[in-house]
This record gives structure tokens, sequence and C-alpha cells, in this order.
């Protein structure tokens, strides 16, 4: 997935990511999601996860009900735009996979 940070709130976008809410970690591994990275390019973010669980669209749907989980997005979904200007998504736009190796 991939996003734009607003410059304006670049730093606190990486100052809440320096210390990552417990609850906010925790949800992300009940549902299924490891290996979650977000890198960054200027003002670009690209966030990186790999899926374990067995209904991807349940496990999202059970994130976004999380109360902790919503005060974190409350907090980051400001700093972010999508990548995309004319994008319909608030923030984070998906990406489709062009070449894989394991």
């Amino acid at each position: 997935m991939i996003a734009r940070l607003r410059p304006e709130r670049r730093e606190e976008y990486f100052e809440l990511h320096a210390n990552v809410w417990p609850g906010v970690a925790a949800t992300i591994t009940q549902c299924g999601i490891r290996n979650f990275t977000i890198y960054s390019l200027g003002d670009v973010i690209v966030g990186y996860y790999e899926y374990v669980g067995d209904d991807f669209e349940a496990d999202q749907r059970r994130m976004a009900a999380d109360p902790v989980t919503q005060e974190w997005w409350s907090r980051t979904a400001p700093c972010q735009l999508p990548f995309e200007p004319d994008s319909g998504e608030p923030n984070w736009q998906l990406m489709t996979e062009a070449w894989h190796q394991d």
C-alpha cells in the first residue's frame, strides 16, 4: 500500500510510529498481520505486511472495530494523503503486485 505524508504533519507521523501503542500492535498481530513495515522516501510512504490468517476481510473488520485502533487511526490519518490526488481513498491506496519471489 502507498500514501503520501502531509508535509506539515510529517514529524508527527514519525513520532507516533516511533512509539506505536501496545494495543495497536497487539490488534495487528491478532488480526493475522506479520512483518508490517512502513518505508518512506521523501513524503511517500509504502506499507508492506504479510497476512497469515484465514479470513482477511473478517480480520480487517475486526481491526476497524477495535477502539484503540480507531483512536490510533484518528491520529495517523490526518497525517496522510492518498498517493494519487484523484483517489477516492482517504489515505492508503493498495498497489497491484507486479512481481514476487519467495
